[in-house]
């Protein structure tokens, strides 16, 4: 099985980030399809049923969570690589702990799963689409906190 996901275009720079298995990226070639069908990695989150909604009605505002209409399989098997990034992988491992301790809105423990499982989502679409190299630096380049820590080191 791992030489057939080698032969998937993008797949070995998937493969290069650290915490990535060949099996999690068949999986996730295995429920996504061809990337090429997508022209948007919002399409792929969606797909999955990580996309959020506001739960509300009148005036009532309630918590926001995700819809969950979606692939199942693909929602786990994005959650359960995220969980494994977060304490291997350094970019992941600081954006986690950027998540749950920021200043305005940190959230739980899971909540930062599910942004980091939306996040992986997007990274690998780049990767398949563009067939470019993984880079944490440029990861963690739009968030501010990160990126001050890092110009001052």
């Amino acid at each position: 099985m791992e030489e057939l996901v080698h032969h998937i275009p993008g797949s070995d720079q998937m493969i290069a980030i650290k915490g990535v298995s060949s099996i999690t990226v068949a999986g996730f070639f295995a429920e996504t399809g061809d990337l090429s069908n997508y022209e948007d990695p919002r399409q792929i989150i969606k797909l999955a049923g990580l996309n959020l909604k506001m739960n509300q009605s009148g005036l009532f505002k309630g918590q926001t969570t995700i819809t969950k209409r979606g692939r199942k399989r693909l929602r786990s098997l994005l959650y359960q690589v995220a969980r494994p990034l977060s304490l291997h992988n350094e970019g992941f491992k600081q954006l986690h702990h950027y998540y749950r301790h920021r200043s305005d809105n940190p959230l739980t423990g899971k909540q930062s799963f599910i942004a980091l499982s939306r996040k992986l989502v997007k990274i690998f679409y780049v990767l398949g689409t563009r067939k470019c190299t993984f880079s944490e630096k440029r990861m963690l380049h739009d968030i501010p906190m990160i990126s001050t820590i890092q110009e001052v080191a």
